[in-house]
């Protein structure tokens, strides 16, 4: 049986567990092997059953743990190509860890399609992890839902979708410079809580019954305000939270649930 826990999230870190049957996988593992160990046995999640890392793109929020933790679980990494050849560049990569590109003999108990998401990284992506019973998807760090993302999370019985920041936060955040403000709120960027509701009211419509609310900007965004946007935009789509479907705002530390 499937199982998703949101491990970190936000730009401080991003680790997510997806777990399948006995065995299980990381997405990215933007925190230190330590914490993400000790998050694992938090959720009596034994670190040994994880079989493999997938990284999204090579932020450092993403991948400033995967060395030390590959390498302490004897562990393959798989990416895209462009991500690879980005982690390369930026000397983040190691002689002692297997790196792999994305292909189809993974060592996971499910099928899994990556799909690339518009974000300011080499060669992004999103995730689908398809089991008999489940069909789970993770989608951050994205500035726009394209028609192409929008139709690998059509039909997906979970959904972690970003929902970034509130925009009104964003331009009244002095701490941002312009540039900054315009890079996060571009097609390459960060989706917005009101663009990530939309879209959950669209997925809803296809079938989707739990969505996890992640990448919440700590300067930017409040859990309550980015859950408040979703609720309502899926109540004005005829979805009652808790019957039609529930949601869980993911955070950047602390006992998130473990889902399905």
């Amino acid at each position: 049986m499937a199982k998703f826990c949101s491990l970190f999230s936000g730009s401080k870190g991003n680790c997510t567990y997806i777990g399948f049957g006995k065995n299980g996988i990381l997405v990215d593992a933007g925190v230190s092997a330590k914490k993400i160990t000790d998050a694992l046995n938090g959720r009596n999640i034994d670190a040994g059953t994880i079989t493999a890392i997938f990284l999204t793109h090579e932020h450092v929020d993403h991948i400033s743990g995967v060395r030390v933790l590959a390498k302490k679980l004897h562990i393959p990494v798989y990416a895209t190509k462009g991500t690879l050849q980005a982690m390369d560049q930026l000397h983040a990569l190691d002689a002692n860890v297997d790196y792999r590109e994305l292909d189809e003999n993974l060592p996971v108990d499910a099928e899994v399609c990556a799909f690339s998401t518009p974000h300011d990284a080499a060669d992004s992506c999103g995730y689908i992890f398809h089991t008999k019973e489940r069909k789970i998807a993770v989608c951050t760090d994205l500035g726009t839902v394209t028609d192409k993302v929008h139709e690998h999370l059509s039909g997906c019985d979970l959904v972690m979708l970003e929902s970034n920041h509130d925009l009104m936060m964003l331009q009244n955040n002095t701490g941002y410079p312009y540039p900054l403000k315009r890079r996060i709120m571009s097609e390459n960027g960060h989706l917005s809580n009101p663009i990530c509701a939309g879209e959950l009211v669209k997925l809803a419509q296809t079938g989707t019954t739990r969505f996890v609310l992640a990448h919440l900007s700590r300067d930017n965004n409040l859990p309550a305000l980015a859950k408040e946007t979703a609720v309502s935009s899926l109540s004005m789509g005829g979805f009652e939270n808790g019957t039609d479907y529930t949601l869980t705002v993911a955070q950047q530390t602390g006992a998130d649930p473990i889902l399905l």
